[in-house]
C-alpha cells in the first residue's frame, strides 16, 4: 500500500472512531457500544498496514477524543481499553498460545477497568448508580457482567475478522493500493 493511501485510511478511520464517539452525545445509551465499534476499526489498519500505523490512529484518536468528545466516559473507555484492543488481540493471538492469550487479555481488560473508573470516580466525578441501589456488591457484580461482555465481544470480533477477510477485503483493496 503507497504512503497517501496508509495516510488517507488512517484519517478515514481516524475521523469514522471520533464520529462515533461523539454521537453519544445524541444516543446516550450506547456509552459502551460506540467507543468499542470505533475500536473495531483499528482492526481495519491492523490487518491492512500494520501495528504501528494502528497505534497511531489508536493514539491520534485517543487525543483527540479526549478534547472533543463531551461524554468523558466514552472518551476513556477509548483511551483505556477499546482503541488498543485490536492491537493487543493482533499480538496476544500471534505469539501466545491460546489459553495464555485468553488470560493476558481478560486481564488487560479487567485491569484497565478498574484503574479507568477509579481514576474517572477520584478526578472526573463519574457515580456509579448501582452502588447506591444494591450497595457495594455492586462492584464485583458489575465487573463479572463487564468481563462476560468482554468474552463476547472478544468473539465477536473474531467472527467479524473472519467475515472481513472471506467476503470484504477483496473490495477494500480495490479502493486502497
Amino acid at each position: 500500500m503507497k504512503q497517501s493511501s496508509k495516510c488517507a485510511l488512517g484519517g478515514i478511520v481516524a475521523a469514522l472512531s471520533l464520529v462515533m464517539m461523539i454521537s453519544v452525545a445524541i444516543i446516550p445509551f450506547l456509552t459502551y457500544a460506540l467507543p468499542a465499534a470505533a475500536g473495531l476499526l483499528i482492526v481495519i489498519i491492523v490487518m491492512e498496514i500494520d501495528k504501528k500505523w494502528a497505534f497511531g490512529v489508536y493514539c491520534t484518536v485517543a487525543i483527540l477524543g479526549m478534547l472533543l468528545v463531551p461524554d468523558k466516559e466514552v472518551a476513556v473507555m477509548y483511551l483505556a481499553f477499546f482503541g488498543y484492543y485490536p492491537i493487543l488481540k493482533a499480538v496476544t493471538e500471534s505469539k501466545l498460545p491460546a489459553a495464555i492469550g485468553w488470560m493476558v487479555k481478560v486481564a488487560s481488560f479487567v485491569g484497565t477497568m478498574v484503574i479507568s473508573y477509579f481514576l474517572m470516580i477520584k478526578f472526573m466525578g463519574v457515580t456509579i448508580d448501582e452502588v447506591d441501589e444494591i450497595g457495594i456488591i455492586a462492584i464485583p457484580l458489575l465487573l463479572g457482567l463487564g468481563t462476560f461482555a468482554f468474552v463476547i465481544y472478544d468473539i465477536a470480533l473474531t467472527k467479524l475478522i473472519t467475515l472481513y477477510i472471506a467476503k470484504w477485503r477483496k473490495y477494500f483493496r480495490r479502493y486502497f493500493k
